[in-house]
């Protein structure tokens, strides 16, 4: 009887083992850079983890696709990007490994939300304001986007997200609603936190290695004066370098941010004899582990990084 009995559990385990998984596990989600994975997580928390494409220190603007990427596109559900002015690398592969998943390309459906591209790599300053939140005319101007790195526009990007995954995934609309909802109050409660930190340096000029930090300039009303590059993946050249130093020395910018992703001792040249600072800005979050509260850290970072080097 108890051999019958034991013959009878292994026999029903061997049938567990072998029955398929079921098929509640969550939509795929594909999603390009760290900041942008985050709120992704944060709006699918409890249902499924998105795949994150742009990993560690590495820069969306030289980023080369490599063949499990490409695989993960070709499985995908939902691809959540910028679009090709910051992500050049999914352009094309975008256009055939991801026709069949539903793609959200925040820089066309937020196009009405954002700032225009600045010009050059010096800038005047601007006024103190919330950031974008309502409906801009860029009449055709090449946008910025770098949008991720508002607060406003982040609640944006959470809602725009939350659409999506209710459309690809019904049953758990509901659900991304609700994260979503939560995710703006938190967003609302990191933006009133920041203001009031960064009130004091907010007068004082900086330089930044590329212009990648016009919205969080708008929304905490910020003084950064220029770009070391217009372009980061090209270097500098000898008259570009001469032409900072100068605007560093004329708007007496008390610190030149570097980043991460590219060429620190680049800075070390430009500030020599200008009596500025260097600092580390990281529009990413490189360093950070991805998930949910990366996005939040990511912008903590970024405020306690400014301060350390205006004050």
């Amino acid at each position: 009887m108890k051999i019958r009995l034991v013959t009878a559990i292994i026999l029903l385990c061997g049938w567990v083992s072998v029955v398929p998984a079921r098929s509640d596990s969550g939509p795929q989600v594909v999603v390009s850079i760290k900041p942008l994975h985050s709120l992704v997580a944060g709006v699918m928390q409890g249902v499924a983890e998105p795949t994150l494409l742009v990993k560690g220190g590495a820069s969306p603007h030289g980023y080369v696709l490599r063949p499990s990427d490409a695989r993960l596109l070709s499985t995908a559900q939902l691809i959540i990007w910028v679009g090709p002015q910051l992500e050049s690398f999914l352009a094309k592969p975008l256009a055939t490994l991801g026709r069949q998943a539903r793609q959200l390309e925040l820089a066309e459906d937020l196009a009405a939300q954002m700032l225009p591209l600045r010009e050059g790599g010096s800038w005047e300053a601007h006024e103190d304001q919330d950031g974008p939140a309502g409906h801009l005319d860029h009449a055709g101007q090449p946008l910025d986007p770098h949008l991720w790195l508002s607060p406003l526009l982040a609640k944006l990007i959470v809602a725009r997200t939350a659409a999506a995954l209710g459309e690809i995934d019904p049953a758990h609309r509901e659900h991304y609603q609700n994260n979503a909802e939560r995710l703006k109050r938190r967003l609302d409660e990191l933006h009133r936190q920041l203001k009031p930190r960064l009130a004091p340096v907010s007068k004082i000029p900086y330089v930044v290695f590329h212009d990648a930090y016009q919205y969080f300039e708008a929304a905490y009303g910020l003084n950064a004066v220029g770009s070391i590059t217009v372009d980061p993946e090209r270097q500098s050249g000898a008259r570009r370098i001469g032409e900072m130093r100068e605007k560093i020395k004329e708007l007496r910018a008390r610190c030149v941010f570097s980043e991460p992703q590219f060429m620190p001792r680049l800075v070390a040249t430009i500030i020599e004899g200008t009596g500025a600072r260097t600092g580390v800005l990281d529009p990413l979050g490189a360093e950070l582990p991805a998930g949910p509260e990366s996005y939040f850290r990511l912008l903590k970072a970024l405020a306690d990084n400014l301060l350390e080097g205006l004050r």
